[in-house]
């Protein structure tokens, strides 16, 4: 109780409650240089994206994948190259691959 009759303690600013998560060693190493570097705490950052999260309605960045393209994009990628492999022509050197290229 602040005294003032508010039933919210108002150091917490109205957090009460806990979040725990599990994440690899190294990743929470590497994050929590990473928000120093920034000047705030791994608990800071955790909140920050959290925030942007409920404003934004939506993640605050463009989930990728491990190649470095959007989900759906490494998508159209791998169809493309399975349709490739597939129907393509295929040449035993780059000459002939050329000479095609050039009618």
């Amino acid at each position: 109780m602040t005294g003032n009759g508010n039933d919210r303690d108002l150091s917490l600013n109205g957090m009460n409650t806990t979040l725990q998560i599990r994440i690899d060693s190294k990743d929470k190493k590497d994050a929590q240089k990473i928000f120093k570097d920034l000047g705030m705490d791994i608990t800071t950052g955790v909140k920050s994206f959290i925030k942007q999260v409920v404003i934004d309605k939506a993640l605050p960045f463009q989930p990728r994948t491990e190649n470095g393209f959007t989900p759906e994009f490494e998508a159209m990628i791998l169809r493309e190259s399975a349709w490739a492999k597939k129907h393509a022509k295929r040449y035993t050197n780059v000459d002939d691959m050329f000479r095609d290229l050039e009618k």
